[in-house]
Order: C-alpha cells, then sequence, then structure tokens
C-alpha cells in the first residue's frame, strides 16, 4: 500500500469493516476540541505601552518596544454583563475623581463592558509546508448587539459558499470551502466587508496538491452506462450490501488490482481508491475560476462519448460514489469532519459538485447513439431562482425591468427556455453554482441574456475572470462589488448579489458598453505577527495592571449635528489607458479605463482618481456605549472637507505633504477650506496614528471620504455611529492595522443586502 494510501485510510474506520469507533477515543477527541476553545491567549507582553502595528513590509521598526506583556483580552467574556452598567455620559463616571484608579473588577465593568474584542487565528494547510496558511478574525463580547456581516439579499444568493461537512450555514470562517469565505464576506453597509474578510486577504493559499497511485485507475466506460448509474444513485446508495457496493464500482469504473488476494470490500479502502483515482490530471480542476461555470460543460445541444461531456459525467459520478462513501451512516461524525479537513482541494470541489448536482439536477431521460438527443433534465431549484431574479432586477431598477419581467415568467411557448439561452444562464436556472467568485457574474449575465434589448455582442464579455467591470446601460451604470468603483459610489445606491447599482451614468461611455477598471494593488496588508497579536494590539484596557489610572481613558463624543453640507459629486469620469481600432471595437472587446470622481466643494471642483483597490471594512457594533478609549490609541479626528488638505497619512507613499497633489481644485489656491489648522508632517507620517472623518450628513460626505482614500491607498474602518462608538471604531482600525476610520451616521442598507 502507498503511503498515500495509508494516510488516508488512517483518517477513516468504518464501523462495518472494523468495528465501532471507541467511545473513549470520541471523548478524547471533543475535550480536545473543547479545551481548545477555552484555551487563552499564550502571547506575551512586558511593556507598559499597548502593543504597536506593524504595518507588515512598509514599517517594521516601530518607536515601542517590541516586547510586550500578556494581553488582557483573555479576561474578556464574551457573555453580557449579569448587571448592565448605565450608559456613560460623562468621564470619570459618577463618584470617581479623575486622580482616582479602578480595580480590575470595576474596570471591566465601566471600560469592557459590551466592547467587541478583536482575535486573530492562524490556521495551517494539510499536506503542505509552513509557508502555507489560512488567517482569520474573529469577534465576540459585545453583548449581542450584531456583528459586522450583512443579511444576505435571499436565500438563493448564499450560494456562493459552501460547508463541505453538512447543509447547515457555517459558523466560522474556516468551515467554508472557499477562502476567504464569502459567508462572512460582505459587511452591512454597501461596498464594505468584514473584519474577517479583510484579515483573510492577507492568507498564503495552498498550491494544487496530487496523489497518484499508478494501479488505481478508471476503467473505460461508455456514457450511457455514466448516465444510469448518475439515475439509480437518485434513489439512494447500497451502503448496507456490501458485496452489491463493491460490485457496482469496481466492475464498471475502477480497477482493483487486490481484487483476487484482498478485495476492497471495506468502505474505507473504497473511499482511498476514490480520491486517488481522482486525483488524476486528466479531469476537470473546479477549484480553478476559470472552470467554475459548470454549465458550459454539460449545457450542449448534443452527448455522444467524445469530448468533455463524458470527461464531466465520469467525474460526476466518481464525486457522487465518493460522497456517499464519506457521509455513510456507519462512519462516526468526528471521523468524517477529520477526512473532510484533510482532503486536497481539487477533491474537496469535486464533492461540492456533487452535492449541488444531487440537490439541483435530476436526468429524466436520455439516448446515445447514433442519432443521439438532448439528456432532459428536471430542474429542481428553477422556481427559486427565477423569483430571486425577479426580485434582484427590481431592487436593481433594471431599465428594460417590464419586458424582463415577462420574459422570466416564460408564458411565450414558443420562446426559447430560460435555462437554455447561455451557460451562464444554465448554470444559474439550475442551481449548479459552485461556492466562490462567480455567482453575481452568473446573476448578472443570465439577467442580460433575459434582456431582448441588448444586442449579442454588447455586454457578453462580463466575466468572473475580469472581477474589476462594469457597464453603462440605457442611462445607468452597475459596477462590481470588487471594482474600486463600486466601493466608493456604493453609499448612493445599494449592493445586492456582488454588485453595486444603479450608479450615476458616465459620459465616457456608449449607451452599453462595459467598462474594465485599472486599479493598484493596495499598500497596506497583514501580516502573520499582525494577525496574531490582534487581541494585544487593540485591548480595551491597554496592558494589565493591579489598578488603572481615570485619567488614562477619555469618553469621545462626536458632534453629529455639525456636518458639511457642501460637498457634491459632480460627475463619474473614465479615462481609456490605450486606443483600440474601430474594427476591434465594434467586435466588443471592453477597453480599461483609469475611474475618477470629480466633487463640488463649496462652488469648486476637486479630482480623486480611484487609482487603489483599497478595502472598506464595515465596523463592528457594541453594546452600551460610548465606551471610552486608552491613550495610548493615537487618533485625530477631522471634518470631512478636511482631508483634502491631508497629504501622505501614515507615510505610505514616502513622500513629502509638498510634492503630493490630491488633485487641483478650479479656483483654488495651496490652501483650501479645512486648511486652518496645519498638520504637521511628522505626525502625518506617524505610522500609528488613526485619521478619524467625521462624514455625516448626506451621502456625498461619505463618498468623498472614500474616494480620498481610494486616491492615496488607505483601507478604512466605515463605523455607523448609532451602532458603533467612536472609541471601538479606532481600536478596530488598530485590530486591522488600517490608519483611517470613516464615522457615518444611519441609512446603512443593511434590508438591502
Amino acid at each position: 500500500m502507498s503511503e498515500a494510501k495509508r494516510k488516508l485510510f488512517g483518517l477513516f474506520r468504518s464501523r462495518s469493516a472494523a468495528g465501532h469507533t471507541s467511545s473513549k477515543e470520541s471523548r478524547e477527541h471533543d475535550r480536545d476540541k473543547e479545551s481548545k476553545s477555552r484555551r487563552p491567549s499564550t502571547a506575551h507582553s512586558s511593556s507598559k505601552r499597548r502593543l504597536p502595528r506593524s504595518h507588515s513590509a512598509h514599517f517594521p521598526n516601530s518607536k515601542h518596544s517590541p516586547d510586550r506583556r500578556k494581553s488582557s483580552s483573555s479576561r474578556l467574556s464574551p457573555l453580557p454583563s449579569p448587571q448592565p452598567r448605565p450608559i456613560l455620559t460623562e468621564w470619570p463616571p459618577e463618584g470617581y475623581m479623575r486622580e482616582s484608579s479602578l480595580s480590575q473588577g470595576k474596570a471591566m465593568e465601566l471600560i469592557c463592558s459590551g466592547v467587541p474584542v478583536f482575535k486573530g487565528v492562524k490556521h495551517a494547510i494539510p499536506h503542505v509546508g509552513e509557508e502555507f496558511y489560512n488567517v482569520y478574525a474573529t469577534i465576540e463580547g459585545n453583548g449581542g448587539a450584531g456583528s459586522d456581516r450583512g443579511i444576505p439579499f435571499t436565500r438563493v444568493f448564499e450560494a456562493n459558499s459552501f460547508r463541505l461537512q453538512g447543509p447547515e450555514l457555517a459558523m466560522h470562517p474556516w468551515e467554508t470551502l472557499e477562502q476567504p469565505s464569502l459567508s462572512f464576506c460582505y459587511g452591512t453597509r454597501p461596498g464594505t466587508v468584514t473584519l474577517n474578510h479583510w484579515v483573510s486577504l492577507s492568507g498564503a493559499p495552498n498550491p494544487p496538491i496530487e496523489l497518484r497511485e499508478p494501479s488505481v485507475k478508471p476503467r473505460e466506460v461508455d456514457l450511457s452506462t455514466i448516465l444510469e448509474r448518475l439515475i439509480y444513485l437518485e434513489g439512494g446508495f447500497e451502503e448496507d450490501y456490501e458485496n452489491l457496493m463493491y460490485d457496482n464500482l469496481y466492475k464498471k469504473f475502477l480497477k482493483d488490482t487486490d481484487r483476487y488476494m484482498n478485495p476492497h470490500k471495506a468502505m474505507e479502502k473504497q473511499i482511498t481508491d476514490l480520491i486517488v483515482v481522482l486525483s488524476r490530471h486528466e479531469w476537470i480542476d473546479f477549484s480553478m475560476p476559470q472552470n467554475q461555470v459548470v454549465a458550459k460543460f454539460f449545457a450542449n445541444a448534443t452527448y455522444t462519448d467524445h469530448g468533455r461531456y463524458k470527461v464531466f459525467f465520469h467525474q460526476l459520478l466518481l464525486s457522487m460514489e465518493l460522497d456517499f462513501r464519506i457521509h455513510s451512516k456507519h462512519h462516526a461524525e468526528w471521523a468524517k469532519e477529520k477526512l473532510l479537513q484533510q482532503l486536497p482541494p481539487c477533491i474537496a470541489w469535486d464533492l461540492a459538485l456533487a452535492r449541488k448536482w444531487r440537490d439541483c439536477i435530476s436526468i429524466e431521460r436520455f439516448k446515445t447513439g447514433s442519432d443521439p438527443e438532448q439528456i432532459k433534465f428536471r430542474l429542481r431549484a428553477k422556481k427559486a431562482q427565477v423569483k430571486a431574479l425577479r426580485r434582484f432586477a427590481r431592487a436593481m431598477k433594471w431599465p428594460n425591468l417590464a419586458k424582463v419581467d415577462e420574459v422570466l415568467k416564460e408564458r411565450d411557448e414558443e420562446a426559447k427556455r430560460l435555462e437554455d439561452r447561455s451557460s451562464d444562464a444554465m448554470s444559474y436556472f439550475t442551481g449548479m453554482i459552485l461556492p466562490g467568485v462567480t455567482l453575481p457574474w452568473l446573476i448578472m449575465n443570465t439577467l442580460i441574456d433575459c434582456d431582448d434589448d441588448v444586442s449579442a455582442n454588447g455586454l457578453a464579455a462580463l466575466t468572473h475572470m475580469q472581477p474589476n467591470s462594469g457597464f453603462q446601460y440605457k442611462g445607468t451604470t452597475y459596477w462590481s462589488s470588487t471594482s474600486i468603483v463600486g466601493k466608493v459610489l456604493a453609499p448612493t445606491c445599494q449592493e445586492i448579489g456582488g454588485w453595486v447599482g444603479p450608479v450615476r451614468p458616465t459620459p465616457d461611455l456608449e449607451r452599453i458598453q462595459i467598462a474594465r477598471i485599472r486599479q493598484r494593488r493596495p499598500k497596506q496588508f497583514l501580516v502573520v505577527h499582525d494577525v496574531t497579536s490582534m487581541a494585544e494590539r487593540s485591548d480595551p484596557l491597554g496592558p494589565p495592571a493591579n489598578n488603572y489610572p481615570i485619567s488614562e481613558y477619555q469618553l469621545l463624543l462626536p458632534d453629529t449635528d455639525n456636518y458639511v453640507d457642501t460637498v457634491r459629486i459632480e460627475t463619474l469620469a473614465l479615462k481609456p489607458i490605450s486606443t483600440m481600432p474601430p474594427e476591434i471595437k465594434d467586435v466588443g472587446r471592453p477597453l480599461t479605463y483609469d475611474a475618477c470622481v470629480q466633487f463640488a466643494i463649496d462652488g469648486k471642483s476637486w479630482p480623486l482618481r480611484l487609482t487603489y483597490d483599497v478595502s472598506f471594512i464595515s465596523g463592528t457594533p457594541c453594546a452600551r456605549g460610548p465606551h471610552v478609549l486608552f491613550f495610548d490609541y493615537e487618533y485625530k479626528a477631522v471634518p470631512v472637507a478636511d482631508i483634502l488638505t491631508i497629504h501622505d497619512w501614515g507615510g505610505l507613499n514616502n513622500r513629502s505633504r509638498r510634492g503630493s497633489s490630491v488633485g487641483v481644485g478650479s479656483g483654488v489656491g495651496k490652501e483650501g477650506k479645512g486648511s486652518k489648522e496645519k498638520i504637521d508632517p511628522e505626525e502625518e507620517n506617524d505610522a500609528e496614528r488613526v485619521l478619524v472623518v467625521e462624514a455625516f450628513g448626506v451621502r456625498d460626505n461619505e463618498v468623498l471620504a472614500r474616494a480620498w482614500c481610494a486616491h492615496w491607498g488607505l483601507s478604512a474602518v466605515i463605523t455607523d455611529v448609532e451602532r458603533t462608538c467612536m472609541a471601538c471604531a479606532i481600536r478596530e482600525a488598530y485590530a486591522a492595522c488600517v490608519n483611517v476610520v470613516i464615522l457615518v451616521q444611519g441609512e446603512d442598507n443593511d434590508d438591502e443586502r
């Protein structure tokens, strides 16, 4: 037996072949999981100040000592206090002097009650070296105030995430097949992401893993035999009949090299053989984004024994055989979970394909031979998919809504069926949507396919392989959530299913035209130490001590009534980075553009280039706020109109203020509004200071703050002060290693996500 087989065999013990798994082993496994979940942080620190942010490669050295004492975040309980403290309106609180100190218990009550606690987690990836890993962020302790995750628009749009262990929704981001987890991606405000998604972007995913065993090969089999077995499996799996299960697998589809001496009748041996066979190179790798529009492999007019149709159905069948055996009733739950965590990526995606097929499609009839006909499917999910698409079109105010709605009702018997309009439409209406980035593009491309007013080549080039895209259609633009234009302009509209719209039109595009946006990689990212030290770096109490002086904390109360009302968006400008000959342009190949948003501020024009693909992190709600802030968290609060006078905040661009320019305002000199308070260049280049932008009032204020961030390459935490206090927002910025917090008030559009 090969090394690969021995490793996989050791993970699984079938009760049918090897006896019941001992209850002692199961209890030890459960106790080990429980002890890990209760284990406090082991990070240590020895300074009297909070652990600084390293800002990855940009700021390797800090002005503070690297040695730190143990974080006090392990003292914080995720459960609300049994006797919640009153809401703070002043500091020091009633009955205390500014020179007083708080005991640890009283400090926990007055300072930590209801605050979110941010913790970073690093997970190793099986079968690869230490240089490959995933990182996550968890949040607890905010007294049930909610999370930073947005509510999905409809259950259908949750198909972009998949949990291998079962049909239940993932409770933790590391449970999903796709990484970063899209169940923990979108924030509560349009155009934002969760703290976990921001952290997960800095992980090092694993390369493809191959487990090849020359002695185990698939048999050559015709398409009709494959389809007959798929139809048979729709009625169930013969797991209680060992000989029949063996014969159906090895006499038709696999070769058992030990059939004379030691036939592979034990289920764990069959699981091993199926894993090894499915790891061969001849199969379709569905973990690759270019292969994740599944319908292009089976949506065709005819099906024969030639081409990739047969390969697809053969791979689907073997994946289904493997999935049935892994989830057999004869196996313990912990053993299933452990095996699924150890599977190579390509095998895990095969299991997702098999599960999706069983849930969404069944084969009603087929015919192969010299005169083949199309396989007839029964689409179990089509009704729900159509309903979700109609809701999406109405919510996004699709310009041709009435005609599209009639098409989706399928009242014309002579019209082409919805699923036959394209491979994208077939994938969407069948529900064969693999987890990952394809769902938004399947939704929009299907909607476009159902709109007869769109020319054949007008918007045909929209693809998930070019995610930084958008398009203009009849005086309205729509942008993907991954494009910087969508992220910046999202406050003016809504974000649904990975799309931002309807957005204002642009004069630089034709009536129907696609635009791809050039955007540079962001300058801020995390390293492993930034993640693992998150709890220490954002501790609400500061370093642990016997007493906590009241004078070291301050209560932050932003003035939401005093806001700027002189900022308005003028236009969205797109400048092509290269020209294209007319004969190529007519084909429909999209151009790539540089994007710029022009603002009118006090009657003067200010352009801001959307240069960097920054992220906007949704602020985590806190309970019983506002809270106080430890003195070591350095910040500067400014009105939104003043940010145009701030250049190179945080020193990411390594340029002085005099050599930088945010844009030239018409009729404006070097000093614009808000420049009365001169900003010290040394303060502006401080790597740890957080710039708090007060963007209250009209939504254009928030757009201005986001555009400024995209111009300079600064990611930001965006916080609704009605849900999160200013102190908790600043701590989250320290946890995420970002230098900007944008404060807004209300209108988070969470119901429309």
